[in-house]
């Protein structure tokens, strides 16, 4: 069975203080067969990438307008006159706040919603095996 998978590599930052961030290479990907989920892989280029798994639909609305709770919020914003997302992310391990261009995070988020349109995800092939392995574990 074919899949399709949507990526978009980009740079983001990783805001240290007000005026300190440092760039993080990052790949946005999303898979048809996974049709609920973004995932992001920081540090794309190193031996231990980061990587990070939240819903679409999250992101989708982060563009548009603060969203999200606890481990993963998504808000649109300005910085130094450009439109940005910023995404917070908390694990145990610690927290993490990042800038990504809208322009591009939006242009990536259109395809896949024209690759698994809003709505259809539960008719994607292999959702219900996936579900299964889940909820086997």
């Amino acid at each position: 069975m074919q899949h399709t998978v949507v990526e978009r590599e980009l740079e983001l930052k990783l805001i240290l203080s007000p005026g300190r961030s440092i760039p993080v290479p990052a790949r946005l990907a999303y898979r048809s067969d996974d049709p609920y989920a973004v995932h992001v892989f920081f540090h794309v280029n190193s031996e231990f990438p980061v990587h990070w798994t939240f819903a679409r639909d999250l992101l989708v609305e982060g563009v548009f307008r603060p969203c999200g709770h606890g481990d993963v919020r998504v808000w649109p914003t300005k910085s130094a006159g450009r439109s940005v997302v910023l995404m917070a992310l908390s694990s145990p391990d610690g927290d993490a706040l990042l800038e990504g261009p809208a322009p591009q995070v939006s242009a990536w988020l259109e395809r896949t919603l024209r690759a698994v349109p809003p709505g259809t995800e539960g008719g994607q092939p292999g959702i219900d095996d996936a579900l299964d392995q889940l909820l086997a574990r």
